[in-house]
């Protein structure tokens, strides 16, 4: 179905490809030979099921734009987006789920109340303003300490020069950090009123082990799925990130392929997030399963 979704959109695309990628001042034969090459002088149908054939056996065509194979453009950039997915994940999630536990502590206290609101300010806030505030701050207006844009010369990694990843880093970090928060909260709180950690307190456990031993493995179920999601949510979400910072990742090689409307770079790429997104979405309802005895005794059974 996604397939169908990309397929139609790429189709919906105002203009001409073969005009696209030769200009306005290509000549009719030209453009017709284009047409032909590219599979445009078929039906809309025999050209999804064509393009389909050759996504599924690992072929996703050459690029409109240069002529060289999508796979050996994006793969590159595929690499760079997942460094910066996973290292906003392993510094945000844990930041998020530590807040998150010691609101819950801390219930209807100023400082659960004072960290509610950062919460809600922070997830109103959309990603490229917080990117350009991070701008003016640290590489502009106020300091000079980080560079504004996240360059890579040709043939380098995006390691070489850490400092790159640190603004890029901080937004997406800010981005997911309030939900996963404010989830956490909610379900520690519940966890935290309920009988059996009352009863784990008149018995005279220290507040330490019914926090990590009872309260918290009864919350990871909502958590996980939180977790989840704002990492598939990073998976689309750094298109902007990426576009604001010039990061060279999927989500700028995307923009750069909607622009000079180089389809099969798009409808590689959109394939490769939605897939993501789909993967995460049922790695989450497992580990549901896998952490909460209940479902799991129950699916088993069945």
């Amino acid at each position: 179905m996604v397939s169908v979704l990309v397929f139609a959109a790429t189709q919906l695309l105002p203009g001409d490809a073969a005009q696209a990628v030769l200009g306005k001042n290509a000549t009719p034969e030209a453009l017709a030979a284009l047409r032909e090459r590219l599979g445009l002088g078929v039906g809309p149908l025999q050209q999804y099921w064509l393009w389909l054939q050759s996504f599924l056996s690992g072929d996703a065509g050459d690029s409109l734009a240069n002529q060289q194979p999508v796979w050996a453009q994006v793969g590159p950039r595929i690499r760079n987006s997942l460094w910066l997915v996973c290292i906003s994940a392993v510094i945000g999630i844990p930041i998020a789920i530590a807040l998150g536990i010691w609101s819950a502590v801390r219930r209807d206290t100023i400082i659960d109340h004072s960290t509610a609101f950062l919460a809600l300010v922070a997830a109103a806030v959309p990603e490229f303003v917080i990117a350009i505030v991070l701008i003016l701050v640290f590489s502009t207006t106020v300091l000079h300490v980080l560079p504004p844009v996240s360059l890579v010369p040709p043939g380098g990694s995006i390691l070489d020069d850490p400092a790159i990843l640190v603004l890029p880093v901080a937004t997406l970090v800010i981005v997911i950090v309030p939900y996963v928060m404010r989830m956490t909260r909610s379900a520690m709180a519940e966890v935290l009123t309920s009988e059996y950690v009352e009863m784990a307190r008149l018995k005279g456990m220290s507040p330490a082990r019914i926090l990590m031993r009872h309260a918290f493995p009864n919350a990871l179920p909502p958590i996980v799925q939180a977790v989840a999601l704002n990492l598939a949510y990073l998976a689309g979400g750094i298109v902007v990130v990426e576009f604001v910072f010039g990061f060279p990742g999927v989500g700028q090689g995307l923009v750069h392929a909607i622009n000079a409307r180089d389809i099969p770079t798009i409808q590689l790429i959109i394939m490769l997030l939605a897939s993501v997104y789909i993967v995460l979405s049922i790695l989450a309802d497992v580990c549901v399963v896998l952490v909460t005895p209940r479902l799991r005794t129950s699916t088993w059974h069945h």
